[in-house]
């Protein structure tokens, strides 16, 4: 987690920069990105650092240790040294030789990651919440790093930026860069989008996309916040109930669903989004939905639809169904995917690990001198789904970029001002100031308002 008043790091900068400046960024040697490689060449022991050691990068740490077994933990980084702790014990028991983290790199606050990057480490594990993504990404890539990013990679327009200049950069460097949308490793999903794009069910016409569950991490009474805890250690401990922290529930969990319609949608934009959203479980605490509905336009008038809810006691579902043309492909109803229609087919194959799929081929790529950088989609599908959460939010339709039609006769400025300020990629919200310090007071953004809640 950042203190970008130690590194010098704005993504405000960014944000104010030129686009230019934003899509061209200088060309940068690495004597940190050769080292790995050389190691990587060499056979010897790849070091690996944790950013975030809760139960999601712990997971992640034990499959970068499955995929690699010439690996070693040796640093960890977390806002709070108890996840540290929690996180070497769980992980111990699984490798007991391969986790080395010596006092002197165990790293806690709020500047902990750049400690970390500084440490020595050839291999970055980022996943702490995403709001703190973008500066994580890039302070890995200027050190050289390989990287496993955790999705998603921002929780707002700001953050997007800065992310997209860090993995234009990784790919000039030709660091390794795998995300945490881990379905795009899958075997069988694998196999269902190459069938899809083979035609074997005709042009898409439409898509469904469900992802139903419970609460992540319910919200804390503000009753229960100790005496003399700060604004942004209170909002830092329960992250998910937080926009400028989680991105809410469409962006930091149901993003896996929205990224297979992008993966269906060979990862062209969409056009467009309408949506609606709100707030049924009680908090006195927390800005977020629980539960949203997006319909998504793409080009050829083709909708897709993505609903999620995080509320107990309900139907809990997550699937896909991908309708075509000459059949449909449905994913998550039922142990295995299977297409109905002209072409019936149904997977019969070994479904391996999803999550240790994609940290074998990230430590494959190391080993062999090969470069993956998963940047581009990744940052699509996390802008896509901020797309969707703003529609909800504000109640407006959101298009992807500016309405590039003329706009009829007489003086029509304000309605190309409208066109201009509803685009996402015009969008320049920044949800929460680079320099917070866990004892500031810090109000952030309040529970959206649809029709009253305004687009920026």
């Amino acid at each position: 987690m950042s203190d970008p008043a130690a590194s010098a790091f704005s993504r405000r900068r960014f944000l104010n920069a030129s686009g230019a400046a934003l899509l061209t960024p200088a060309i940068l040697t690495s004597a940190g990105s050769l080292l790995a490689q050389q190691k990587a060449d060499s056979n010897e022991t790849l070091k690996i650092g944790l950013i975030g050691c809760g139960g999601r990068g712990t997971g992640a740490a034990a499959q970068a240790l499955g995929a690699d077994y010439n690996s070693k933990i040796v640093a960890m980084a977390d806002a709070f040294d108890t996840q540290i702790e929690n996180s070497i014990k769980n992980l111990s028991t699984q490798f007991p030789d391969r986790v080395d983290v010596q006092p002197d790199k165990k790293f806690t606050g709020l500047d902990a990651y750049q400690k970390l990057i500084d440490c020595g480490v050839d291999v970055v594990l980022l996943a702490t919440p995403p709001g703190f993504r973008p500066l994580h990404l890039t302070a890995a890539v200027e050190a050289g790093k390989h990287i496993f990013c955790e999705k998603p990679m921002a929780v707002d327009a700001a953050g997007y930026r800065v992310a997209q200049a860090a993995v234009e950069k990784a790919k000039q460097k030709k660091l390794n860069l795998v995300a945490g949308f881990c379905w795009r490793y899958s075997t069988s999903r694998i196999e269902c989008y190459k069938r899809l794009h083979d035609g074997q069910i005709g042009d898409i016409s439409s898509i469904l996309a469900t992802y139903y569950a419970g609460p992540v991490k319910v919200m804390p009474p503000a009753a229960g916040r100790p005496a003399g805890m700060g604004d942004v250690e209170w909002q830092v401990r329960n992250w998910y109930n937080f926009s400028w922290l989680s991105g809410d529930s469409l962006v930091e969990q149901a993003v896996h669903s929205l990224d297979k319609i992008c993966w269906a949608m060979k990862d062209a934009p969409p056009l467009s989004v309408i949506a609606t959203g709100g707030r049924q479980r009680k908090a006195e605490d927390g800005n977020i939905f629980d539960h949203f509905h997006c319909a998504f336009e793409w080009d050829g008038g083709i909708l897709c639809h993505i609903t999620n809810r995080q509320i107990n006691g309900c139907h809990n579902e997550v699937a896909d169904t991908i309708q075509g043309t000459k059949g449909r492909l449905v994913i998550g109803k039922g142990p295995s995917p299977f297409i109905d229609g002209e072409q019936r087919w149904r997977w019969r194959g070994e479904e391996k690990n999803m999550y240790d799929l994609e940290h074998q081929a990230l430590f494959n790529a190391i080993r062999k001198g090969e470069v993956i950088n998963d940047g581009d989609r990744m940052l699509s599908s996390t802008l896509i789904a901020i797309m969707g959460r703003e529609a909800a939010y504000t109640g407006q339709k959101i298009l992807w970029k500016e309405d590039a039609a003329p706009a009829a006769p007489g003086a029509e400025k304000d309605k190309k001002a409208a066109r201009v300020a509803l685009a996402i990629l015009s969008s320049k919200q920044d949800l929460a100031p680079d320099n917070l310090q866990f004892g500031d007071k810090f109000e952030p953004t309040p529970m959206p308002v649809p029709g009253v809640t305004q687009f920026t």
